[in-house]
């Protein structure tokens, strides 16, 4: 596994472990304090991209299974063009280490992907590839990893990965972001209408075992679970952000676009390109981007409190905010 100690890997490696499997991983240090990983886990501190082949083909030498839990989200910022740097982080990784790990006899490979390129295929009318340089970047992933399944010598599975609830000890969430959004807001919130699909942490895992051992061939999985509007997703977090009875203030779409171009500016006066580009964010923003749990419950994945998970990543997303807590920053590669 590559990033076995981050919020998804480490919940991933646990479970694989309860489940009778052992797990080797390159990790990036330092490690977050507290964090609960499996002592069982075999951890090897490197950066993959220092790696040569040769080195990581030793790693790989005896396993069966590969799992790719690292790589760079929209929200990691990079001069323009943005696009090179989730070719970087995203794409030929993975073409690399999948090439590897098929001339070490891996059989079964799982990449962490985006939701994004679910609903780009689904809606290509929204043109979303065209419009949004990270959303192409995961659907070119996935390609490249699918290609590696075409033989019939591996299986591979791209995990489409929704909005992730769930904290870590030790590691500052990524709903910091939100927790900033919302302090500039007072005394309301105001949100498109729409909605999105969601997961814990817990169930990532649960999907990423899964697809480990049941996955057949080539396959992109969509993954959700719960489908909330943001109206009660946010009364959520209100609730955790200790203002349980904050107004919610729809606005339109066109206000969203209009707070887009300027954020434009604001990435261009950065001298940043974003992953995503904030006036198109609006047609996402102002759908309800849902997703059918089954498609994830055929690879194992079951209920969970949804609720809590929310609430406890918008609370340690609040200390980060205010400071009371010292957490490891997530990184850009």
């Amino acid at each position: 596994m590559i990033g076995g100690t981050g919020l998804l890997g480490s919940a991933a490696a646990q479970l694989f472990i309860d489940q009778g499997h052992s797990v080797k991983t390159l990790a990036l240090p330092p490690l977050p304090v507290g964090a609960p990983l499996a002592p069982e886990m075999e951890i090897i501190f490197a950066n993959y991209l220092e790696k040569t082949d040769e080195e990581i083909a030793e790693l790989m030498a005896g396993c069966d299974t590969f799992v790719f839990a690292a790589g760079v989200d929209e929200r990691v910022e990079f001069p323009a063009p943005v696009y090179e740097a989730y070719r970087k982080y995203n794409i030929e990784p993975v073409r690399r280490l999948l090439t590897i790990a098929k001339q070490a006899g891996i059989k079964n490979a799982v990449i962490l992907g985006s939701y994004f390129s679910y609903f780009a295929k689904e809606y290509p009318q929204m043109e979303l590839t065209k419009k949004h340089p990270y959303i192409k970047s995961r659907i070119e992933q996935e390609n490249v990893a699918l290609s590696f399944a075409q033989d019939g010598k591996m299986n591979v599975a791209v995990l489409e990965l929704p909005y992730i609830f769930g904290t870590q000890p030790g590691r500052k969430p990524v709903w910091v972001i939100l927790i900033e959004q919302l302090a500039k807001m007072k005394p309301c919130t105001m949100y498109p209408k729409g909605g999105t699909t969601m997961v814990t942490v817990r169930q990532v895992a649960q999907v990423i075992v899964g697809a480990a051992e049941k996955n057949v061939g080539g396959n992109c999985i969509p993954v959700g679970y719960y489908n909330l509007t943001w109206n009660d997703f946010l009364r959520i977090v209100h609730a955790a952000m200790d203002v349980p009875k904050r107004g919610i203030i729809n606005i339109p779409k066109w206000s969203f676009q209009i707070f887009g171009l300027y954020m434009r500016k604001e990435y261009k006066d950065k001298g940043v390109e974003g992953g995503i580009d904030p006036v198109g964010l609006a047609d996402i923003m102002c759908m309800n981007t849902f997703i059918d749990k089954k498609y994830c419950q055929a690879y194992g994945v079951t209920d969970d409190d949804i609720k809590s998970a929310i609430f406890d990543s918008v609370k340690l997303s609040v200390d980060a905010f205010n400071g009371t807590q010292k957490l490891l920053e997530m990184k850009g590669e």
